[in-house]
């Protein structure tokens, strides 16, 4: 199967992108969009060009990393499936794929295809964690969970951290992405104690740099982890919740 590749081509983040246009002549159904840029990266090499520059890393699934934009879409045309599980079944042959990197103002182009996701790791850093004392945890069968919480607590924390849902969302905003981690944590024992710290600082940081939301809901259409709409509404319960408990740190 033959493709004609469109592809974002940008040397450094002060330089100018632009779209290039290649052909990949022996792309098969099975293969991947992350392979499909391997196979494209082989021609290129062997020609003396310059590799496109893109991430990767697990390529199950699991590590978010594999973000792009293709025919406009975070990921691809499958709903919540990453970059590297998108096959190119659905092509035929001679179509044209445009592939680029996830466009957000906060996820500023680095090189090709590469953006910087800093931005969601501030978050995180800002209280996306649990924070205890070396060797003062309980252990973990003494620590009474609900079964029902758990599941819920695991079903936020499938969120990979992959961005597209900023990407998807025409507002640039992040509250998927805060909702799921602010959900998981606010469900589990050992993350209560830091409950209401955790909500300021992560809701301060978030709205930094990312835009409001609206509710729009592209961003769960997107979200290879299937994060439920329901998760932007933690954001603002775990908002006021901060502010209603005042000066208190749980």
């Amino acid at each position: 199967m033959r493709l004609v590749l469109e592809v974002w081509r940008q040397e450094d983040p002060a330089a100018e992108g632009r779209y290039e246009t290649y052909e990949v002549a022996d792309a098969t159904p099975e293969m991947s969009v992350v392979e499909l840029l391997d196979r494209l990266n082989e021609q290129l090499v062997e020609s003396g060009g310059d590799p496109v520059a893109f991430e990767s890393d697990c390529r199950e699934g699991v590590c978010g990393s594999c973000g792009v934009t293709v025919d406009e879409r975070p990921h691809g045309a499958q709903a919540n499936t990453p970059s590297c599980h998108q096959r190119l079944a659905r092509y035929t042959d001679g179509q044209r794929v445009r592939i680029a990197p996830l466009r957000s103002a906060v996820f500023p182009v680095i090189r090709d295809l590469v953006v910087d996701r800093s931005s969601l790791d501030r978050v995180i850093a800002a209280g996306g964690h649990v924070a205890i004392d070396a060797g003062t945890a309980p252990a973990a069968d003494l620590v009474a969970l609900d079964h029902a919480a758990a599941e819920l607590a695991l079903d936020f924390a499938a969120c990979i951290g992959c961005g597209a849902c900023v990407a998807a969302c025409p507002n640039g905003a992040g509250h998927l992405f805060v909702g799921a981690k602010l959900s998981h944590l606010a469900l589990l024992p050992t993350g209560k104690h830091e409950r209401t710290r955790r909500a300021r600082a992560m809701v301060a940081e978030m709205e930094t740099d990312f835009g409001p939301c609206s509710s729009f809901g592209a961003c769960v259409e997107v979200c290879p982890a299937g994060i439920p709409l329901t998760a932007i509404a933690a954001v603002n319960k775990e908002r006021l919740r901060a502010v209603w408990r005042g000066g208190r740190s749980t």
